[in-house]
């Protein structure tokens, strides 16, 4: 499982390509809303949960998939990009982990991501 509070690999921009990668994963009805990579590691946002990919050894070829279903979330805050600082920030609180913080750049879907955290929470 990853670490998140010493992995700091949560600079993460919109890409496809961890959606394609846990695409296997899903189950039938699940959906992915958006996915995100870092340098190595990637974030993918589907109607039922989370899944962080931590890329693991020297060739990339070990994977770690970690599942954050959206019914354990307790609460969450969002902290939007402003004029000079482009980054967005996601905190979400699980009740069984803790907090995990992502960390975004360029353009996101932040609200579209909370929507979808909301109607699981609320």
């Amino acid at each position: 499982m990853i670490d998140f509070d010493n992995k700091g690999f949560f600079k993460l921009k919109q890409n496809d390509e961890y959606a394609e990668r846990v695409r296997s994963l899903l189950l039938d009805d699940e959906q992915v809303i958006d996915s995100y990579k870092s340098m190595r590691d990637g974030v993918v946002f589907t109607n039922k949960r989370i899944i962080a990919v931590n890329v693991q050894g020297i060739t990339g070829s070990k994977k770690d998939f970690t599942s954050l279903p959206f019914n354990n979330i307790v609460a969450y805050s969002v902290e939007t990009s402003g004029t000079f600082d482009l980054d967005s920030e996601l905190e979400v609180y699980f009740s069984s982990l803790g907090k995990v913080k992502f960390e975004f750049t360029g353009r996101t879907s932040i609200v579209e991501i909370s929507k979808y955290i909301s109607k699981h929470v609320l």
